[in-house]
C-alpha cells in the first residue's frame, strides 16, 4: 500500500525518537529549529493589572514559510499525538482558570492510511491563548510567570521534527491597591487556589 509523506515522516519521526542521539544527530535538530522557528513569545494583555483582575496570557509561535505545528488538542482521537503540549504553574501571582484556547485560523488535513480522517495544522503564526487571574494576594510590583513546560512539534511538507521543549516565560505588572472582585465566572477557581 503507497504511504502519504505525512505518513512516512510520522513513521520516521519514531523511527528516529527510539534511536540513541549522537551528538551529530543532536546538532541537526537544533539547525531544523533554527531554521522552522522565527519567534517564541509570551505576554499577558493587558501587561498591568490589579490582584483579581482577569488578564490575557497569550503565546504567540512564529514559523518560516513551509513549517507548520499543531493546536493542543484535535478532533480526532487517532491524530491525539498531533498535537502541542503547555503545561501551566502552580497558582502564585496568578492563578490560570479555564482550558487553553487553540489558534482560531488553521489548514485542515486528513491521513486516510492512519485512520485520521480530519486534523488541524498551524502554518505561519500560531496564538495559544488562557484566561489568568491576578491572585487577589499579589504583591505589587513585576511577577514573572514562567510555563512549567511547552513541548512544541514542527512538521515541513517531507518532515515531522521530534517534540522540542521551549522556554517561555511572561512579566505581569501588578498594580498597587485593594484587590478588585474576581470575575464571578472564575470566583470559585480563585477561591479554592487561593486558600479562600
Amino acid at each position: 500500500m503507497p504511504r502519504t509523506p505525512a505518513a512516512l515522516a510520522l513513521l520516521a519521526a519514531i523511527v528516529v525518537a527510539a534511536q540513541p542521539e549522537t551528538p551529530a544527530a543532536a546538532q541537526g535538530k537544533a539547525d531544523w529549529f533554527a531554521k522552522a522557528v522565527k519567534k517564541v513569545e509570551a505576554r499577558f494583555e493587558p501587561a498591568e493589572a490589579k490582584p483579581g483582575q482577569t488578564v490575557t496570557f497569550k503565546l504567540t509561535v512564529e514559523l518560516a514559510d513551509g513549517y507548520y505545528t499543531y493546536p493542543t488538542a484535535q478532533p480526532d482521537k487517532a491524530a491525539a499525538s498531533m498535537t502541542n503540549q503547555l503545561k501551566f504553574p502552580e497558582p502564585g501571582a496568578v492563578v490560570f482558570v479555564g482550558a487553553v484556547t487553540d489558534p482560531p485560523v488553521y489548514d485542515v488535513k486528513s491521513e486516510p492510511d492512519l485512520g485520521i480522517k480530519e486534523y488541524h495544522v498551524n502554518p505561519g503564526t500560531a496564538v495559544y491563548s488562557r484566561k489568568a487571574v491576578v491572585s487577589p494576594k499579589a504583591a505589587a510590583g513585576p511577577a514573572a510567570v514562567k510555563l512549567a513546560a511547552f513541548k512544541m512539534q514542527v512538521c515541513d511538507k517531507n518532515n515531522c521534527f521530534p517534540p522540542k521543549a521551549v522556554p517561555a516565560e511572561a512579566t505581569l505588572k501588578v498594580l498597587p491597591g485593594p484587590a478588585v472582585p474576581v470575575e464571578a465566572a472564575y470566583a470559585a477557581e480563585v477561591a479554592k487556589a487561593v486558600g479562600n
